[in-house]
Protein backbone atom coordinates (compact mmCIF):
# COMPACT_ATOMS: atom_id res chain seq x y z
CA UNK A 1 0.00 0.00 0.00
CA UNK A 2 0.94 3.23 -1.08
CA UNK A 3 0.57 6.62 1.29
CA UNK A 4 1.37 10.06 0.75
CA UNK A 5 2.14 13.35 2.80
CA UNK A 6 3.60 16.83 2.20
CA UNK A 7 6.26 18.05 3.68
CA UNK A 8 8.99 21.14 2.62
CA UNK A 9 12.64 21.18 2.32
CA UNK A 10 14.61 24.27 3.08
CA UNK A 11 16.93 25.05 0.61
CA UNK A 12 19.36 28.41 0.94
CA UNK A 13 16.44 30.51 2.51
CA UNK A 14 13.70 29.20 0.29
CA UNK A 15 11.51 26.14 0.67
CA UNK A 16 10.67 23.40 -1.86
CA UNK A 17 7.74 20.85 -1.76
CA UNK A 18 8.69 17.29 -0.89
CA UNK A 19 6.02 14.73 -1.18
CA UNK A 20 6.95 11.99 1.21
CA UNK A 21 6.12 8.35 -0.45
CA UNK A 22 6.10 5.44 1.79
CA UNK A 23 5.19 2.07 0.43
CA UNK A 24 4.45 -1.31 3.15
CA UNK A 25 4.75 -4.50 0.90
CA UNK A 26 2.88 -7.27 1.91
CA UNK A 27 5.62 -9.43 1.95
CA UNK A 28 9.11 -8.56 3.54
CA UNK A 29 11.99 -8.62 6.14
CA UNK A 30 11.65 -5.64 8.02
CA UNK A 31 14.08 -3.73 6.04
CA UNK A 32 13.55 0.17 6.01
CA UNK A 33 15.38 2.16 3.56
CA UNK A 34 14.97 5.85 2.29
CA UNK A 35 15.66 6.67 -1.06
CA UNK A 36 15.17 10.62 -3.01
CA UNK A 37 19.03 11.71 -1.95
CA UNK A 38 18.26 12.02 1.61
CA UNK A 39 21.96 13.22 3.01
CA UNK A 40 22.94 11.53 6.81
CA UNK A 41 20.94 12.98 9.38
CA UNK A 42 17.72 11.84 6.71
CA UNK A 43 18.85 8.35 6.96
CA UNK A 44 20.06 8.30 10.43
CA UNK A 45 16.22 8.76 11.05
CA UNK A 46 15.01 5.26 10.28
CA UNK A 47 15.96 3.92 14.10
CA UNK A 48 14.75 7.41 15.26
CA UNK A 49 11.20 6.77 13.66
CA UNK A 50 11.25 3.18 14.75
CA UNK A 51 11.41 3.83 18.08
CA UNK A 52 9.28 6.84 18.47
CA UNK A 53 5.92 4.90 16.89
CA UNK A 54 7.02 1.73 18.98
CA UNK A 55 7.29 4.03 22.31
CA UNK A 56 4.10 5.95 21.42
CA UNK A 57 1.67 3.05 21.14
CA UNK A 58 1.32 2.14 17.64
CA UNK A 59 3.06 -1.33 16.11
CA UNK A 60 5.71 -0.93 13.72
CA UNK A 61 4.88 -3.28 10.33
CA UNK A 62 7.55 -5.57 9.81
CA UNK A 63 7.08 -6.25 6.11
CA UNK A 64 9.43 -3.95 3.58
CA UNK A 65 9.25 -0.22 3.86
CA UNK A 66 10.37 1.99 1.30
CA UNK A 67 10.40 6.15 1.65
CA UNK A 68 10.63 7.97 -1.44
CA UNK A 69 11.36 11.69 -1.22
CA UNK A 70 9.77 13.33 -4.29
CA UNK A 71 11.51 14.87 -6.72
CA UNK A 72 14.12 12.47 -5.91
CA UNK A 73 16.61 15.38 -7.73
CA UNK A 74 16.72 17.61 -5.31
CA UNK A 75 18.87 17.02 -2.29
CA UNK A 76 17.66 16.95 1.21
CA UNK A 77 18.97 17.65 4.53
CA UNK A 78 18.09 17.79 7.92
CA UNK A 79 15.93 15.83 10.45
CA UNK A 80 12.59 17.67 9.58
CA UNK A 81 10.93 14.89 7.40
CA UNK A 82 11.01 12.23 10.34
CA UNK A 83 7.21 13.27 11.40
CA UNK A 84 6.03 12.82 7.53
CA UNK A 85 7.67 9.68 7.07
CA UNK A 86 6.33 8.32 10.64
CA UNK A 87 2.62 9.89 9.64
CA UNK A 88 3.06 8.36 6.32
CA UNK A 89 3.81 4.39 8.01
CA UNK A 90 1.50 4.83 10.48
CA UNK A 91 -1.16 5.84 7.29
CA UNK A 92 0.25 2.94 5.46
CA UNK A 93 -1.05 0.45 8.20
CA UNK A 94 -4.54 2.22 8.06
CA UNK A 95 -4.38 4.12 11.51
CA UNK A 96 -4.61 7.29 9.32
CA UNK A 97 -7.21 8.72 6.96
CA UNK A 98 -5.55 8.26 3.27
CA UNK A 99 -6.46 12.06 2.30
CA UNK A 100 -3.73 14.71 3.74
CA UNK A 101 -3.56 16.44 0.74
CA UNK A 102 -4.35 19.71 2.71
CA UNK A 103 -1.61 19.37 5.70
CA UNK A 104 2.31 19.72 5.68
CA UNK A 105 4.17 17.76 8.43
CA UNK A 106 7.14 18.67 9.68
CA UNK A 107 8.91 17.68 12.79
CA UNK A 108 12.07 15.89 14.44
CA UNK A 109 10.98 12.84 16.32
CA UNK A 110 12.84 11.85 19.63
CA UNK A 111 13.00 8.19 20.70
CA UNK A 112 9.55 8.69 23.22
CA UNK A 113 7.83 10.19 20.15
CA UNK A 114 8.44 13.79 21.01
CA UNK A 115 8.51 16.67 18.52
CA UNK A 116 11.70 18.96 18.41
CA UNK A 117 11.80 21.84 16.52
CA UNK A 118 13.75 22.28 13.34
CA UNK A 119 15.17 24.86 11.34
CA UNK A 120 13.46 26.95 8.47
CA UNK A 121 9.90 26.37 9.85
CA UNK A 122 9.26 30.56 8.55
CA UNK A 123 10.03 29.28 4.99
CA UNK A 124 7.90 26.48 4.60
CA UNK A 125 4.92 28.14 6.21
CA UNK A 126 5.11 30.54 3.34
CA UNK A 127 5.50 28.27 0.85
CA UNK A 128 2.40 26.57 2.29
CA UNK A 129 0.73 29.98 1.82
CA UNK A 130 1.56 29.71 -1.71
CA UNK A 131 0.62 26.53 -2.36
CA UNK A 132 -3.14 26.66 -0.98
CA UNK A 133 -2.26 24.38 1.59
CA UNK A 134 -4.06 25.45 4.39
CA UNK A 135 -2.74 23.24 7.17
CA UNK A 136 0.58 23.10 8.82
CA UNK A 137 1.80 20.76 11.68
CA UNK A 138 4.77 21.64 13.48
CA UNK A 139 6.84 21.01 16.51
CA UNK A 140 5.18 22.86 19.31
CA UNK A 141 8.72 25.17 19.54
CA UNK A 142 8.31 26.45 15.89
CA UNK A 143 4.69 27.58 16.28
CA UNK A 144 5.00 31.21 16.90
CA UNK A 145 7.52 31.46 13.81
CA UNK A 146 5.14 29.87 11.65
CA UNK A 147 1.77 31.56 13.44
CA UNK A 148 3.13 34.94 11.85
CA UNK A 149 2.07 33.89 8.03
CA UNK A 150 -0.71 34.59 7.40
CA UNK A 151 -3.35 32.41 5.20
CA UNK A 152 -2.02 29.30 6.74
CA UNK A 153 -3.45 27.35 9.89
CA UNK A 154 -0.67 26.50 12.35
CA UNK A 155 -1.06 23.42 14.70
CA UNK A 156 1.45 23.32 17.50
CA UNK A 157 2.07 19.23 18.48
CA UNK A 158 4.24 18.16 21.37
CA UNK A 159 4.04 14.17 20.24
CA UNK A 160 3.49 11.74 17.21
CA UNK A 161 0.17 10.81 19.01
CA UNK A 162 -1.20 13.98 19.28
CA UNK A 163 -0.29 14.29 15.16
CA UNK A 164 -2.29 11.03 14.63
CA UNK A 165 -5.09 12.74 16.41
CA UNK A 166 -4.84 15.67 14.27
CA UNK A 167 -4.62 13.49 10.67
CA UNK A 168 -7.24 11.41 11.72
CA UNK A 169 -9.73 14.58 13.01
CA UNK A 170 -10.50 13.18 16.22
CA UNK A 171 -8.26 16.06 17.83
CA UNK A 172 -10.50 19.75 17.14
CA UNK A 173 -8.11 22.35 18.57
CA UNK A 174 -7.89 25.67 17.17
CA UNK A 175 -4.90 26.56 14.94
CA UNK A 176 -2.70 29.29 16.83
CA UNK A 177 -2.92 32.83 16.17
CA UNK A 178 -0.34 35.44 17.15
CA UNK A 179 -0.22 39.02 16.66
CA UNK A 180 2.62 40.01 14.76
CA UNK A 181 2.64 43.66 16.61
CA UNK A 182 3.33 42.20 20.00
CA UNK A 183 5.78 39.90 18.70
CA UNK A 184 7.96 42.90 17.62
CA UNK A 185 7.17 44.52 20.93
CA UNK A 186 8.07 42.18 22.65
CA UNK A 187 11.57 41.93 21.41
CA UNK A 188 14.93 41.81 23.38
CA UNK A 189 17.61 43.90 22.38
CA UNK A 190 21.46 43.04 23.15
CA UNK A 191 21.72 45.85 25.75
CA UNK A 192 24.08 47.64 24.38
CA UNK A 193 22.84 51.60 23.68
CA UNK A 194 24.36 54.31 22.12
CA UNK A 195 23.29 56.62 25.28
CA UNK A 196 25.61 54.56 27.05
CA UNK A 197 28.49 56.31 24.76
CA UNK A 198 30.32 59.62 26.82
CA UNK A 199 32.41 61.64 24.48
CA UNK A 200 33.54 60.57 21.25
CA UNK A 201 31.52 63.24 19.21
CA UNK A 202 32.84 63.45 16.34
CA UNK A 203 32.66 59.65 15.72
CA UNK A 204 29.12 59.41 17.24
CA UNK A 205 28.07 62.41 14.32
CA UNK A 206 29.63 60.33 11.78
CA UNK A 207 27.87 57.70 12.68
CA UNK A 208 24.55 59.04 12.93
CA UNK A 209 25.16 60.54 9.07
CA UNK A 210 26.47 57.39 7.50
CA UNK A 211 23.38 55.21 8.98
CA UNK A 212 20.55 58.56 7.98
CA UNK A 213 21.99 57.48 4.57
CA UNK A 214 22.63 53.77 4.38
CA UNK A 215 26.56 54.41 4.33
CA UNK A 216 29.53 52.66 4.74
CA UNK A 217 31.79 53.56 7.96
CA UNK A 218 35.62 52.80 8.10
CA UNK A 219 36.34 53.23 11.38
CA UNK A 220 40.47 54.22 12.23
CA UNK A 221 42.15 54.42 15.72
CA UNK A 222 44.62 52.68 17.87
CA UNK A 223 43.62 49.84 20.30
CA UNK A 224 41.09 51.14 23.00
CA UNK A 225 39.79 53.92 21.34
CA UNK A 226 36.15 52.71 21.13
CA UNK A 227 35.93 51.31 17.64
CA UNK A 228 34.12 48.49 18.38
CA UNK A 229 32.21 49.47 21.47
CA UNK A 230 30.84 52.23 19.14
CA UNK A 231 30.08 49.65 16.56
CA UNK A 232 27.78 47.38 18.76
CA UNK A 233 25.93 50.12 19.57
CA UNK A 234 25.00 50.85 16.32
CA UNK A 235 21.56 49.26 16.14
CA UNK A 236 20.29 50.95 18.66
CA UNK A 237 20.28 53.80 16.80
CA UNK A 238 18.82 53.01 13.79
CA UNK A 239 15.09 52.87 13.05
CA UNK A 240 12.81 50.37 14.52
CA UNK A 241 12.41 47.39 11.84
CA UNK A 242 9.38 47.18 9.95
CA UNK A 243 7.01 44.25 9.59
CA UNK A 244 8.37 42.65 6.43
CA UNK A 245 12.05 43.92 7.56
CA UNK A 246 11.28 41.62 10.38
CA UNK A 247 10.08 38.87 8.18
CA UNK A 248 12.88 38.67 5.89
CA UNK A 249 15.35 38.75 9.16
CA UNK A 250 13.81 35.97 11.08
CA UNK A 251 13.36 33.91 7.87
CA UNK A 252 17.41 34.64 7.01
CA UNK A 253 17.75 33.48 10.71
CA UNK A 254 15.33 30.60 11.19
CA UNK A 255 16.94 28.62 7.93
CA UNK A 256 20.14 29.02 9.47
CA UNK A 257 18.67 27.26 12.84
CA UNK A 258 19.91 30.72 14.66
CA UNK A 259 16.32 31.43 16.11
CA UNK A 260 15.72 30.81 19.94
CA UNK A 261 13.33 28.62 20.31
CA UNK A 262 9.37 29.88 20.99
CA UNK A 263 10.73 33.52 19.22
CA UNK A 264 8.07 34.63 16.54
CA UNK A 265 9.96 37.37 15.07
CA UNK A 266 13.27 39.17 15.62
CA UNK A 267 12.22 42.67 16.31
CA UNK A 268 16.01 44.13 16.76
CA UNK A 269 18.47 44.86 13.59
CA UNK A 270 21.32 42.32 14.10
CA UNK A 271 24.57 42.68 14.63
CA UNK A 272 27.31 40.61 13.50
CA UNK A 273 30.51 40.50 13.62
CA UNK A 274 32.86 37.25 12.33
CA UNK A 275 36.22 36.43 13.09
CA UNK A 276 38.95 37.63 10.59
CA UNK A 277 40.04 33.92 9.95
CA UNK A 278 36.28 33.33 8.36
CA UNK A 279 36.53 31.88 4.83
CA UNK A 280 34.64 33.35 1.67
CA UNK A 281 31.55 30.76 1.94
CA UNK A 282 31.21 31.85 5.68
CA UNK A 283 31.18 35.33 4.80
CA UNK A 284 29.03 35.36 1.82
CA UNK A 285 26.92 31.84 1.94
CA UNK A 286 26.89 28.95 -0.28
CA UNK A 287 28.21 25.24 0.25
CA UNK A 288 26.83 22.13 -1.66
CA UNK A 289 23.22 22.97 0.00
CA UNK A 290 23.42 26.90 -0.17
CA UNK A 291 23.28 28.15 3.86
CA UNK A 292 23.41 31.98 4.57
CA UNK A 293 26.90 34.22 5.26
CA UNK A 294 27.49 36.77 7.35
CA UNK A 295 26.50 38.83 5.05
CA UNK A 296 23.07 37.59 5.14
CA UNK A 297 22.81 37.25 8.74
CA UNK A 298 23.64 40.68 8.95
CA UNK A 299 20.52 41.50 6.74
CA UNK A 300 18.79 44.80 7.79
CA UNK A 301 21.15 45.62 10.30
CA UNK A 302 24.61 45.88 10.94
CA UNK A 303 27.98 43.51 9.27
CA UNK A 304 31.23 44.54 11.17
CA UNK A 305 34.92 43.28 10.02
CA UNK A 306 37.08 43.94 13.23
CA UNK A 307 40.51 44.28 12.29
CA UNK A 308 39.92 44.15 8.43
CA UNK A 309 43.75 44.33 7.30
CA UNK A 310 43.94 41.13 8.82
CA UNK A 311 41.19 39.67 6.82
CA UNK A 312 42.67 37.39 3.55
CA UNK A 313 42.32 39.14 0.69
CA UNK A 314 40.06 36.98 -1.67
CA UNK A 315 37.51 36.82 1.32
CA UNK A 316 37.45 40.80 0.98
CA UNK A 317 36.57 40.50 -2.75
CA UNK A 318 33.82 38.73 -2.49
CA UNK A 319 32.18 41.45 -0.62
CA UNK A 320 32.68 43.84 -4.03
CA UNK A 321 29.37 42.58 -5.75
CA UNK A 322 26.90 43.25 -2.58
CA UNK A 323 28.97 46.31 -1.51
CA UNK A 324 28.34 47.61 -5.32
CA UNK A 325 24.84 46.40 -5.57
CA UNK A 326 23.91 47.73 -2.07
Amino acid sequence: MIFKTRSGAVYGIDASPVEVEVNIATRGNGEFQIVGLPDSAIRESRPRIRSAIRNSGFRFPHEQITVNLAPANLRKEGSAFDLPMAIGILGGTGLIQPDLSDCVFVGELSLDGRLRPIRGVLSIAMLARKMGISKLIVPDGNATEAAVVDGVSIYPIKTLTEAVDLANGSDQREPLAVNASDLLAHSTSNGKDYRDVRGQQDAKRAIEVAIAGGHNILMIGPPGSGKTMLAQRIPSVMPPMAFEESLETTRIHSSSGLLANGNGLIGDRPFRAPHHSISAAGLIGGGTIPRPGEVSLAHNGVLFLDELPEFPRHVLEVLRQPLEDG
